[in-house]
């Protein structure tokens, strides 16, 4: 089977990877410096030779820390921002071979070291002495013909070697994996939560530019689901240990499985384009610490795989639950809102405008939507602990949930069957709010109708499935 390579750093935290860092940030600090010093500085030289090579060092060292172990290939955007300012520089020697041969350096700097962080060449070793070279050649010869400048001089020259020094080091540390043919790969348009679907058909693709918020694409259904027999496989669950096993473990582990056979259920609606999980699906739901009017609300999120088995999904489930009701109020989601709670009105009102700016480009660090109530699979939430009947919860604009389930009560209800004879059955209601964008409406009823045949007969959930569907390209 063929293999493709994917290039990627182990740790962010490892001694090369720092060092590029700090010569990045060095590289961009000199920079500074040196345009502070300067009396007169023309507009076209200030945006060329100090705010393009600065919007490169700090890009490269924010992509390194942010996506440097699953998406390094972001990082040839810095590096050809960077060819951009070294050809814009080169146009200023007064040699012309020196300029020519310097523009076919830097176009042959960004070219391969964009194939070879996009897996494109078999190995990283050709960019050594792509940077170790000039480096050499600038040290050992350029600069000594530059003896009598004075340090303010100097500092563009030695924002130059840290710059190359950074890239060197980041050639140094990365690593290959490879990719066994058929494997999703991310590539430029993919987020750190999603993979970007291209195959879809125009009406997919336009639709989030007509329909450009989820509330104003929100479909509501109403549904309703005959639990007699998800009672008797719940008794079996708890007779087996599972104490806490309960019918919202049930309806989560069906909606899980759903998500194997129907993978459009997991997509999500992001800067007008629309993005896939694949196998990871995200539950949130907003719980309380004790079932009192003045007990805080907080939110937990738990991760699952489409194959988990039920017993999987409630196992997960409990120990989130448990670990928050179990602790003070410090749960992660409840310090980082306890962050912008510190923040003044006016500022977190433009800390939330940036983060949402970010979010729309897919910037947000992984370890921030991971944490977000408003980025997940599926939101759902139980009225039955409260005794009502299920609302219809909105979806939010911020973040990109694009599911929310409200379960209510159990009713029992007498029904009449074919022979005349009246039977008594139990329901729970369930509503769920969706954004009519990421699938159609068929899509839609059909998941739905899988999700009732897994309820009717939850002992499938025992086993995990035969088959995990994969969404589109």
């Amino acid at each position: 089977m063929k293999t493709r390579t994917v290039y990627w750093l182990p740790s962010v935290w490892g001694w090369l990877v720092l060092l590029s860092a700090l010569l990045m940030i060095a590289s961009g600090l000199l920079r500074v410096a040196w345009a502070v010093g300067e009396t007169v500085l023309p507009l076209p030289v200030f945006a060329f030779q100090v705010l393009l090579p600065l919007a490169a060092n700090v890009s490269f060292v924010w992509i390194l820390f942010l996506d440097g172990q699953e998406r390094l290939y972001r990082s040839a955007i810095p590096v050809w921002l960077g060819c951009v300012f070294f050809a814009v520089k080169a146009f200023y020697f007064v040699s012309l071979l020196h300029t020519v041969l310097c523009l076919l350096l830097y176009a042959l700097i960004a070219v391969l070291y964009t194939a070879t962080v996009m897996g494109f060449v078999p190995t990283q070793i050709y960019l050594w002495p792509l940077f170790s070279l000039p480096m050499a050649y600038h040290i050992l010869i350029e600069d000594r013909q530059k003896a009598g400048w004075t340090f303010h001089d100097w500092l563009p020259e030695l924002s130059v070697l840290c710059c190359m020094a950074a890239l060197l080091c980041v050639s140094l540390a990365m690593r290959r994996r490879p990719i066994e043919e058929g494997s999703l790969i991310r590539r430029f348009g993919d987020r750190n939560d999603g993979r970007r679907l291209r195959t879809l058909s125009p009406i997919f693709a336009v639709s989030p530019y007509i329909m450009k918020t989820r509330n104003t694409s929100q479909n509501f259904i109403e549904d309703q689901f005959e639990v007699t027999a998800a009672e008797r496989y719940i008794a079996e669950k708890r007779q087996a240990g599972l104490k806490g096993f309960g019918i919202l473990h049930v309806v989560l582990a069906a909606y899980i499985r759903t998500c194997a056979r129907y993978p459009g259920l997991n997509r999500f609606i992001a800067g007008q384009r629309i993005y896939s999980r694949d196998r990871v699906i995200e539950i949130n739901m907003t719980i309380k610490k004790e079932m009192t009017t003045s007990s805080p609300d907080t939110v937990i999120k738990v991760t699952y795989d489409p194959a988990d088995t039920a017993e999987e999904v409630f196992r997960r489930f409990d120990e989130k639950v448990r670990e928050v009701k179990e602790r003070p109020l410090n749960s992660s989601f409840d310090r980082l809102a306890g962050t912008f709670n510190l923040v003044p009105g006016l500022a977190l009102k433009g800390l939330v405008a940036l983060i949402q700016a970010g979010d729309y480009f897919g910037l947000l660090p992984r370890w921030l939507t991971r944490l977000s109530p408003f980025h997940g699979s599926l939101f759902i939430t139980s009225m039955a602990s409260l005794g009502i009947p299920p609302i219809y919860h909105h979806l939010y604009d911020f973040g990109n949930v694009p599911v929310f389930c409200s379960m209510g009560r159990k009713r029992r209800v007498y029904e009449v069957k074919r022979d005349g004879s009246v039977v008594r059955r139990k329901y729970i209601d369930c509503n769920f709010v969706t954004d009519e964008r990421i699938v159609d409406g068929f899509y839609y009823a059909s998941a739905v109708r899988y999700l009732h045949s897994l309820i009717d007969d939850p002992w499938q959930l025992d086993r995990p499935p035969e088959t995990v569907v994969q969404d589109q390209l």
